[in-house]
């Protein structure tokens, strides 16, 4: 399945891994929000839990162009640590409905969001980031 990615935290424009991974990668970027999550403050990164009622979270999506859609999608789930059925992930990647902000159109997006060992982690001593958005963290 082809779809964009909903990125909020370390892939977005201005932050360390923006321009690693995304750079001459996409043919679009734009501001969206999934709701139905919040964030937590991560090492260096954020997570992201999904909760039904909370939200939004607030990021870009990110559409590949199609040349290099695959070698793009690889990276991100390494840059992710993330293996499909491995019980060791930290994330997960799932397609959610995103919130486009420049129509208010919902668009399906593969997302990383916290695995379930981490997420319950998180609900029990994480630090909530408030906005929703881990550009104002601080």
């Amino acid at each position: 399945m082809t779809l964009p990615f909903f990125v909020y935290g370390t892939l977005r424009p201005g932050e360390v891994n923006h321009d690693l991974f995304l750079s001459g990668r996409t043919s679009s970027e734009e501001p969206a929000r999934l709701p139905g999550a919040v964030l937590y403050d991560g090492p260096g990164y954020p997570y992201l839990v999904e909760e039904p009622g909370g939200g939004p979270v607030f990021g870009e999506l990110v559409t590949a162009r199609p040349e290099t859609y695959e070698d793009l999608l690889a990276a991100l789930d390494h840059l992710e640590e993330y293996v499909p059925g491995d019980p060791r992930n930290l994330y997960e990647r799932v397609a959610r409905e995103v919130v486009r902000d420049a129509d208010g159109r919902a668009v399906q997006a593969w997302v990383y969001v916290a695995a379930p060992a981490v997420a319950a982690r998180l609900r029990a001593r994480g630090k909530r980031i408030g906005s929703g958005d881990w550009l104002v963290r601080g």
